[in-house]
């Protein structure tokens, strides 16, 4: 009996345009973001950059999602999958529970898709910056413990 689940592997520089096609598509469409979203190409250069640095997972062939891990601070840098609600995200979040205790993120407050995902992955809401960290958005810290 074969195994149909799109495989998670260790992402290569060759897949940051993939990634940045994701998340440019998912930035473009959040009304809330009140600033005008990186190129895809900038986009991908950010990512070919980060892709050595960190954990960078990938799912699929083609590349149907990411997640980015900085291990040293426990902490997602990302995680964006072509299909929300395909089942990728989770895939891609157990792969980064296998091998951590303690996993936590930052997601936009407006973000509720999101938090409502997390929250059943087991991630609980720890800290809010009204500010955000960056774009003025509010964001809230969410944290898993085994």
């Amino acid at each position: 009996m074969s195994d149909d689940r799109p495989q998670i592997r260790r992402a290569v520089i060759e897949d940051a345009a993939t990634c940045a096609e994701i998340i440019h598509g998912w930035l473009t469409g959040q009304a809330w973001l009140p600033n005008t979203p990186p190129s895809q190409d900038t986009l991908a250069e950010i990512i070919a950059d980060g892709i050595p640095q960190r954990e960078f997972w990938v799912i699929g062939s083609p590349v149907a999602g990411y997640l980015s891990f900085n291990a040293e601070e426990n902490l997602i840098g990302g995680l964006y999958t072509a299909r929300p609600g395909s089942g990728a995200g989770a895939a891609l979040l157990n792969r980064v529970k296998a091998d951590h205790d303690v996993i936590q993120l930052w997601t936009h407050e407006p973000n509720t898709n999101a938090h409502r995902f997390y929250h059943r992955e087991g991630f609980e809401i720890v800290e809010r910056k009204a500010e955000g960290r960056g774009d003025g958005v509010p964001e809230l810290r969410m944290e898993w413990r085994r």
